[in-house]
């Protein structure tokens, strides 16, 4: 049952023609905890990471969601292996998953992953000399995550009954290779035949109004495109669109299961992966903003007499007249890979990367002459090229670099 939490529910009303809007105090209050030195930077398997995720589970039991994790507790552990100075470790890492019961038979998942790089010693960091720094990850993804818990605190007290129930998961794992939605999407606590589609938040604190936010899963759902354009010009926010529905982030995980995504992401910037990456950079407003965004998109969804459907998207970074990527090379990136360049997990036949010579197994080092530090970089340079141009790969297959000629 829906319960108002006075002290809680801290939403304003604002009708000018879109939606409700979100208070930027709350979401500064959860990434100020999640993001502050005190957590040392929410390692995966970390102290941090399980005093974070006592944080979400206390917000979820405030707004009345029933615990749907494991043994009756809003808690779902998984093993993971990690290695530290040389040596593999086997430790306890933990999704963190509340329940809005709605009494309905369809469920649409929401959901943001809360680990971090810790101090240096797990992930990619991208900050030189970084072991044993803090990494806070106030836009990677504690923004995402306080996004998670104000719409969880929204629908569960907003005193309507929705025609769906609302799963809230805040993933762990997701900087060593999208580990906790994996684990989720193995081991449901919900079927997954109930999940009407899942919505993802990654890296939504850095909005910059003049480029908009990015939407990907694009064409994972013929229902997007109906519905997003007149929402976000209702909003006044620019938006751009990935069709993919496989990406760096845990919306992947619920599209490989046939499952309609869509995740909402404002960009890479110089911060990414680094020790600078803190809350004295995140434009509350520009959050506030995306988070109505996603309300009215999920009330939109609600009120549909059907689902959305699933689509397999096509060319990974082809979506519509609106988006930045207008050339791909036809490759499936490993999302597992921890290190610099974009490492290949498949190449798709006839494509540019396969008429060029690109292997699974190869890690693109440079390509137009411009170094891949991260997936992102990758997706950047994509944005700067049309077809019919030709540039060089510069890719290390095993321990040999080798130049190829990509024509897009």
């Amino acid at each position: 049952m829906k319960q108002i939490m006075v002290a809680l529910f801290v939403l304003s009303f604002h009708f000018k023609g879109f939606s409700q809007t979100f208070l930027t105090a709350p979401i500064r209050s959860h990434i100020e905890f999640l993001a502050s030195d005190e957590l040392e930077g929410r390692g995966t398997a970390s102290l941090g990471e399980i005093r974070a995720a006592n944080y979400i589970a206390s917000v979820f039991k405030n707004a009345s969601l029933r615990p749907a994790g494991t043994d009756g507790s809003y808690f779902q552990p998984f093993e993971v292996s990690i290695g530290i100075e040389g040596n593999a470790h086997k430790l306890t890492a933990r999704n963190v998953v509340g329940f809005l019961d709605n009494g309905a038979n369809k469920t649409i998942v929401i959901g943001a992953h809360y680990d971090h790089l810790g101090k240096g010693f797990q992930g990619s960091s991208l900050s030189p000399n970084s072991k044993n720094q803090i990494h806070n990850g106030a836009d990677d993804n504690a923004s995402g995550t306080a996004g998670l818990l104000e719409l969880a605190r929204y629908f569960a007290g907003n005193s309507v009954t929705e025609k769906h129930n609302f799963l809230f998961i805040a993933f762990s794992g997701e900087e060593l290779g999208l580990i906790g939605s994996k684990y989720f999407t193995e081991k449901p606590s919900i079927p997954l035949t109930s999940v009407a589609c899942m919505i993802n938040m990654d890296m939504i604190g850095r909005l910059n109004p003049d480029k908009g936010v990015i939407v990907s899963g694009w064409g994972t759902s013929s229902m997007w495109g109906k519905m997003i354009p007149d929402l976000a010009k209702k909003a006044k926010l620019k938006y751009t669109v990935d069709s993919a529905g496989v990406g760096a982030s845990d919306h992947t995980s619920f599209y490989l299961k046939n499952i309609p995504v869509l995740q909402f992401f404002t960009g890479t910037h110089m911060d990414y992966h680094k020790v600078s990456d803190d809350i004295d950079k995140i434009n509350f407003e520009g959050e506030s903003q995306i988070l109505s965004l996603i309300a009215g998109l999920l009330r939109e969804v609600d009120k549909q007499s059907n689902d959305p459907d699933f689509l397999t998207a096509g060319n990974p970074h082809t979506g519509a007249t609106t988006t930045d990527f207008k050339v791909t090379l036809g490759v499936m990136p490993d999302y597992s890979y921890s290190g610099k360049g974009l490492k290949i997990d498949g190449v798709s036949k006839a494509r540019p990367g396969d008429k060029a010579g690109i292997l699974a197994g190869d890690i693109i080092k440079k390509l137009a002459g411009k170094e891949i530090g991260t997936i992102y970089d990758y997706m950047e340079i994509l944005g700067q090229h049309e077809k019919g141009e030709q540039v060089e790969a510069e890719l290390l297959r095993g321990s040999e670099t080798k130049i190829v000629k990509v024509t897009f």
